[in-house]
């Protein structure tokens, strides 16, 4: 008797399949920054409180032009709008572009993914790799988005009031 075929996954069962691979992809991307000492801080949840700061600071900075804001969500997330000013810099790049973030100690570098989870996974191995000067923004451009702050597409182009 011929096995049964199964019927498709339901979406939300390829939603929690990709998220798995996303975190996959995190923590591959955080071990091949550091070697993986990012990786055992980042789940053991020793991130530093002065290593966060908030979306009105983020903004603020952004806007005064006294921060560097780079978005390391994926190209796929950055079609659905990115903080005018924002550079943009996918996770899965970072390794062979480190030479976009600067190393001066006295440059604001702030990290903002969807949530913030990916970018305080990023900021540690940032800080492995001995840039403590980066921060990562609490809240992260879904929080952004939800708060409708303006945004832009990734060519710069000014999105249509929600």
């Amino acid at each position: 008797m011929p096995a049964p075929v199964s019927p498709p996954a339901p979406a939300a069962a390829r939603r929690s399949a990709g998220r798995r691979a996303f975190i996959g992809v995190t923590a591959f991307a955080a071990v091949a920054l550091t070697g993986g000492a990012a990786v055992a801080a980042w789940w053991g949840g020793r991130a530093t409180a002065h290593a966060r700061v908030t979306l009105e600071q983020a903004r603020a900075e952004l806007e005064a032009g006294t921060a560097l804001l780079i978005d390391i969500r994926e190209p796929d997330e950055h079609a659905s709008g990115v903080a005018a000013g924002a550079r943009l810099l996918p996770m899965r790049q970072l390794a062979r572009r480190l030479d976009e973030i600067p190393v001066d100690p006295a440059a604001r570098v702030l990290l903002i993914c969807n949530t913030q989870n990916r970018s305080r996974a990023t900021l540690l191995a940032l800080h492995e790799r001995g840039l403590t000067h980066v921060r990562y923004v609490h809240g992260g451009m879904s929080e952004w988005a939800r708060r409708g702050w303006p945004m832009v597409r990734p060519d710069g182009q000014a999105l249509a009031a929600r």
